[in-house]
Formats: structure tokens, sequence, C-alpha cells
């Protein structure tokens, strides 16, 4: 007796084969049949009108400590998403000797945005190890399958405490240490390994985190137990230090793929060029042999902000009063004739460099204070502007002003032109990911990369058809990690499904969720058009709820391809 038969669906297979209209047959959480299915069974679902697909695999996620205390991670399963990776630019809690764990989760509180009182309310520490934590998640169950990458700076911190932040140079048997934690986490199960040179991930108190004042000798001494050992992959924040020679070096001499995740390969209009010459960079690497690929974002980039911390405008030089004002002096600057004036002439001739360029139509309305403004939320500030016939600057102050500066603005920086984004999207080098899911919670969730795609990119703009799209989601991020048996339904293979209405897919705009341990408040993402998800078999997600589980049928994954 089978224990699920889904009849009358478009099922695709994940590969870019376009769809066939089939009965799909699982049993002990694999899928037995595929096509005409008779006998018995044990559920029946009519997916009549309906695509069925493999679910979505995020290879870019944060989730190393909420899946201590949320077994679901969500928001994801709820998005299509079955298989996650964690640890990625490195940042993560394992492995951490008891004494550093405070150490660990406040820098993590600031490089990923996280709620600290939730990190240290929350977190549960069953382990120390790396092999202790890959314990811990096996008896947790989470609802998706799950790899974790051996993280730079979480090794660094654990080997040189809270001076892997302050000393560049570790001594050799420091760095000797290192490449045993190395090896160690390879060999419990992790798939590769993750590190981070960008200027911007910061930890508790403005310190760097901890690999990005390492050497480039000490990443390259850490990258070649992924070459002795032939196995892994390796994944980089890469800044600007990185460069796309240094990351096709260092693939060269360990023989294994290489995945550069950096804002300077997304689409910004105030250097259009930059981020394409990543792309050819990486092309002119395959062509080589050398596995150099980017971890691609088919999402604009947002930055969540008030005028209390308005830190996406400090480069303009019409803010230096804020930086050296209290914040209660804010407003009478705001107010202020002089500073607005200051601030049309930055926007007229902004310097290089500045991540505001003036273009109002990229900041918008996210959440406001006062129950009568709500109507304004997905906004933009110059469709407000228009409205009103008043200028963008009088209005984006006067509506902060109006909420005693309580409004949340959002600006759309990057990827933020389709013609600008769809380019990278189809490169041969780019890896359709980077949700960054279970970070960056007070501002953000992006979570939802895989509805997004096949509702924007596919539905909307038909950059990509239908199958195609499905192919960029699921076989091909599980082939570029490794990840072997994900991201197809194929007889024979675990059942991570996706069922859904290719009519009516997407995602909701954030909306704001009271659930953290202590009390702290995540942005969070629903879903429409979903009507099932299954990983292995079993279903986590109806479409409107979670199904409880006591323990997930999620497999943490810890074999790879070669």
């Amino acid at each position: 007796m089978h224990d699920l038969i889904i009849r009358n669906a478009q099922v695709f297979d994940g590969t870019g084969l376009p769809a066939v209209l089939a009965d799909v047959a699982v049993s002990q959480g694999r899928i037995v049949q595929i096509g005409k299915v008779n006998g018995p069974t044990h559920e029946t679902i009519d997916a009549q009108g309906l695509a069925l697909m493999p679910g979505i695999v995020d290879l870019h996620t944060h989730y190393d400590a909420q899946v201590t205390w949320d077994r679901t991670l969500s928001p994801s399963p709820a998005l299509g998403v079955t298989t996650a990776v964690i640890g990625n630019c490195g940042f993560g809690i394992a492995p951490c000797p008891a004494p550093l764990r405070e150490t660990m989760l406040k820098n993590l509180s600031v490089v990923e945005g996280m709620d600290l009182q939730s990190l240290l309310t929350g977190v549960n520490w069953e382990f120390e190890t790396f092999g202790q934590y890959m314990d811990q998640l096996r008896r947790i169950g989470p609802y998706v399958n799950t790899a974790v990458f051996a993280g730079h700076s979480v090794i660094r911190t654990s080997v040189m405490g809270a001076q892997g932040s302050t000393q560049a140079e570790p001594s050799p048997e420091q760095l000797q240490a290192m490449q045993t934690l190395v090896r160690e986490a390879m060999a419990q199960g992790a798939i590769g390994f993750a590190s981070s040179f960008s200027p911007n991930h910061s930890g508790f108190g403005g310190i760097p985190m901890p690999s990005t004042i390492a050497s480039e000798d000490e990443l390259r001494a850490l990258t070649s137990v992924l070459g002795e050992l032939h196995k892994g992959v390796f994944m980089m924040a890469t800044g600007s230090r990185a460069s796309p020679d240094v990351m096709e070096s260092i693939v060269e001499a360990t023989g294994r793929p290489g995945y550069i995740s950096t804002v300077l390969t997304m689409y910004n209009e105030g250097n259009p060029t930059l981020g394409p010459t990543y792309y050819e960079r990486c092309a002119q690497a395959l062509a080589r042999g050398h596995e150099l690929y980017i971890l691609t974002s088919c999402q604009p980039l947002s930055f969540d902000f008030t005028l209390t911390d308005p830190y996406v405008m400090l480069s303009h030089s019409a803010f230096n009063p804020i930086k050296n004002a209290d914040v209660s002096a804010y407003a009478d600057i705001y107010r202020s004739a002089s500073f607005r004036q200051a601030f049309r002439k930055n926007l007229l001739q902004p310097e290089a460099g500045i991540l505001f360029l003036g273009n109002w139509r990229h900041i918008e309305v996210g959440q406001t204070s006062h129950p009568e403004n709500a109507a304004l939320e997905g906004i933009s500030i110059q469709d407000l502007a228009d409205q009103r016939g008043l200028d963008p600057v009088d209005v984006f102050l006067d509506l902060a002003l109006a909420e005693d500066l309580g409004t949340h603005f959002v600006g759309k920086f990057f990827n933020n032109n389709d013609e600008g984004v769809a380019p990278s999207l189809k490169h041969p080098a780019s890896v359709i990911t980077l949700s960054d899911a279970g970070a960056h919670l007070t501002y953000m969730c992006d979570a939802g990369f895989g509805l997004y795609f096949l509702s924007h990119w596919v539905r909307e703009t038909g950059h990509f058809t239908l199958s195609e799209g499905i192919r960029r989601l699921t076989s091909e991020p599980a082939d570029r990690f490794r990840i072997p048996d994900r991201g197809r339904l194929h007889v024979g293979l675990p059942a991570d499904l996706l069922l859904f209405d290719p009519d009516t897919v997407g995602i909701s705009k954030p909306v704001p969720q009271q659930d953290l341990p202590g009390g702290g408040t995540r942005m969070v993402r629903t879903a429409t058009g979903v009507h099932g998800v299954w990983v292995n078999g079993v279903k986590v997600h109806d479409g409107q709820n979670y199904v409880e589980h006591e323990h997930g049928p999620g497999h943490v994954l810890d074999h790879f391809n070669s």
C-alpha cells in the first residue's frame, strides 16, 4: 500500500524537461511510481490544475542558532524549501567551547542582524564540538534536510577566543589547531568550508568578524584541507579582497568548487558595469576548467531603516550633523531648511560609493507607526510626492517627523532593475539562491526567494519558462553543492515535493511577527498558491499551517558527491 498518491498533477522533474500529466506515488519516504498509479493508498490528493515539483534547495541560510529552538526552520518550509545549507559566510555556533558561547552569540547577533536576547534565551547548547552539534541536529529532527558548513570565524573564535577579532596572525600552533578543526568538521559531515573577507561583516561593538582580518595565507591553509580530503565546497563572502583571481587560484589549488557571495556582483545603477565583470571572470575560470560560481540573488536587496538610524544615508555630507548629535536633536535637524537644502544638493551630485543616489522610486514606505498611515505601506516616496505635488525630500522627512521618526522605510538600492538583473540570472556562472534565511530578521525576510522567482521571473516577466525556472531552483543548486538525490522528482529518490498553482504562486510583503525567544520580533513572509510541502514523503506544511511533528522528517545531510 502506498503512503501517498498525488493524482493528475503537472509533474516537473527538476531537470528542465517539460511537465507530464501524471500521478506520483510515495512510500516510505521515496517516490515509487510516476505515471498512472493504481492500488490502495493511505492518502490521495487530487492535484488537477496544479503543478508538482521537487522542493526548493536553498544554499545560503543562517539557521544555525534558530534550529536549536525551532525544528521547523520557519518560514522556509512554508515557502517551498525542503533542503537548506546553514553556516554560510563562516558564521555559526559550532564548534564552540562552553566559555566562548556568549562571545559567539554576541558576534552572530550583529553580523547577521539577530536579536541578541533571543539568541541568549533560545539557543540550546548541547554541544561543544562540530560533531556534537550534528548529533544534536539529528536529535532535534529539522523539518527540512539540513547541511552545515565548517565556518572560518567560528573556528577562529574557538581556537583564539576573543583575540580572533583582533589578532591578525595566528601562531603556528593556532593555525594548526584551526586546520585540525576543519578536518574534524569534514569528517563529521560538513558540506565544506565557508569564510568572509567582507569589510561589512562586523561583530559585537563594531569589532571585525574574525575571518575578515585573517590573511590570505591563513585562508589558503584552511581551504587546503578540502583539497587534501578531495571533498567539500568552498563558499566565500569575498568583499573586494578575495577577488575572482584569488578565488580561482584557491579552486585550482584545491580542486574543489568555489562560490562567490558579494554585493559587488549585484546590479547597481551607480556602477552598472561592475557586476558583469565578476560574471565574466567566473566564465573565464569555468572555461579553464576551474569551477567558480556566483551565488546570485533574484530579489532586490532591501535595506530597512528609520531616521533614528539612517545608516543608508550617512555617506551624504548633509547627515554629518546627525553623526555628532543626540537622537533627541534629530527632529529639529530634519525640520531645518538648511539640512534639506544640503541633502538636495548632495543628491544632485552624489559622490562615489554613495548607497542612495537620489532615485526616490527606490525608497518606499515599509512599516508605519501610526495606524492612519498604514495605507502608505509599500508606496514609493516618489509616487507619494507625485500624488501630493511635493518635493520627495520633504515628503520623506515630513512623514517620518509626523510619526515621531518611527516610520520604517525600505531602500532597494541593488538588484532593483529587471533588465539589469536578468543577465546575471541567466549567466552560466550563476547559482540562484542567497536568501540569507534566518538572518537580518528585524528588517527583511528573503526566505521566499524561490516563490518570488516563480512568480516574478517566470510568470510575470517571462524571462524563464516554468520548467527551466524550476531547474534553476532544484537540481542545479543541488548539483553545484554536490548534494546527492535532492532537487529531482524521479522514481527511487526521496520525496521532497512542492505542490503549487503556477497562476497564483508568490509571496507576501514582509510582516512583523513576535514569536522569537524572549519576545523578539522578526519579519516573515507568507506564501500564495502553495498547496503542500513534503520532506522525505512527510507533509510539513499544508499551504496554510505547519503540520505538527515531534521529530521532523528532514535528514541531517552528511555525505556528498565528489
